[in-house]
């Protein structure tokens, strides 16, 4: 019989106070450290379901030691868990075995020793590693543009359940969002990129071409949704928990109709009518803000073309006005990693995602507070 479903960061703190406390209080009696679930996971970003349990689920966390304590009593530490760790926390195996070229774990039962889910570390090598720069020094704006929202999601979410080292929840604090000018960027080139698109759902309709202009009205109805999120001041998740975070937000209950009409519209007409509503509201969000001075947030012709569009870069000229970092101010309105990229496998390799942003800003690099693109 399956256990009663509960949370996974319930769970990884049900281990942490149930036995791997108890274990470290026993066998290491004073020793310093932090213990948290933060990272990788739908359980971070608190979406997960049954579902999630198939897999790279179960009772784990992030054991962070100063480098010294990691030195001397790491190995030993993940032998006492492995040794001593009950078989099951809240009737869930703490034994995750990997399986498969990825190293995908699974819950199996304990055996025997096992093989257990606490990431035992040192909190600066872990930051770095996950996010790609240490957030306990500078945070440049480069460190910024080239970090993916999923990931600053990751960073910022999930669940700290003891801080011994006092580092986790400065650095929290520290992510939990963008510096100003950086976020006044980011939403200028959010519109920048419903500008590009808004007149093509009616072109691609005009000339016969429905699928293309569905994938567009698709297209934007995405970009709409990131866009509120970055309006409230929420990290974007990536495609798969994108819908779910949209659906918390509070301008959801009148958008996520209005969206969910215009992507299921048959007819370019219908759909373009739908978008145009979305324009609307989302620009008074926008307005609601105060970010800017306001901006008229009716819809209009495309020029001299029949088209409803709201010309977004209006809203993108209003706000790089207000950007008072002239380094910043001036870059090309690509925007973030993940306003110009779009690939999981890419947005998850940290090393990749720097080599992309130096690439985009190469020119600008030095001024963004990174090594300038040879």
């Amino acid at each position: 019989m399956s256990p009663a479903h509960i949370s996974g960061v319930e769970l990884s703190d049900r281990l942490y106070h149930e036995a791997v406390h108890p274990l470290l209080s026993r066998h290491f009696p004073g020793l310093t450290h932090t213990a948290a679930l933060i990272g990788a996971g739908s359980e971070v970003l608190g979406f997960d379901t049954v579902r999630s349990t198939d897999h790279d689920w179960g009772p784990r966390l992030q054991l962070f030691l100063r480098p010294d304590d990691l030195a001397e009593y790491g190995t030993r530490i993940s032998e006492v868990f492995a040794e001593r760790l009950p078989a099951t926390i809240a009737g869930y195996s703490t034994n995750l075995v990997p399986t498969g070229d990825h190293g995908t774990r699974h819950m199996r039962p304990a055996l025997g020793r096992v093989q257990h889910g606490a990431v035992i570390a040192e909190p600066g090598a872990w930051l770095t590693d996950y996010l790609g720069f240490d957030p306990r020094a500078e945070i440049t704006t480069l460190d910024w543009l080239a970090t993916p929202t999923q990931i600053l999601a990751g960073a910022t979410a999930g669940a700290v359940f003891h801080d011994g080292l006092a580092q986790l929840h400065p650095v929290r604090r520290q992510l939990a969002w963008y510096p100003d000018d950086v976020w006044r960027y980011l939403l200028a080139c959010q519109w920048q990129r419903v500008s590009q698109e808004e007149p093509f759902v009616g072109r691609c309709g005009d000339v016969g071409d429905e699928l293309g202009s569905a994938i567009i009205a698709a297209r934007l109805a995405r970009d709409l949704m990131r866009l509120c999120l970055l309006l409230n001041r929420v990290y974007p998740p990536y495609s798969k928990w994108l819908g779910s975070a949209f659906a918390r937000l509070p301008c959801a209950t009148r958008l996520a109709p209005i969206l969910a009409a215009a992507v299921a519209a048959t007819d370019w007409h219908e759909r373009e009518h739908c978008l145009a509503a979305a324009y609307e509201a989302v620009a008074a969000l926008h307005n609601e803000t105060g970010l800017t001075e306001p901006v008229d947030p009716r819809t209009r012709s495309f020029h001299d073309r029949p088209y409803r569009v709201l010309h977004a870069e209006r809203f993108t000229a209003a706000l790089i006005a207000t950007i008072h970092d002239p380094a910043l101010r001036d870059l090309p309105l690509t925007g973030a990693i993940d306003q110009f990229a779009d690939s999981t496998d890419a947005l998850g390799s940290r090393t990749l995602t720097r080599r992309l942003a130096q690439a985009v800003f190469s020119n600008r690099a030095e001024a963004l507070g990174g090594p300038r693109l040879m």
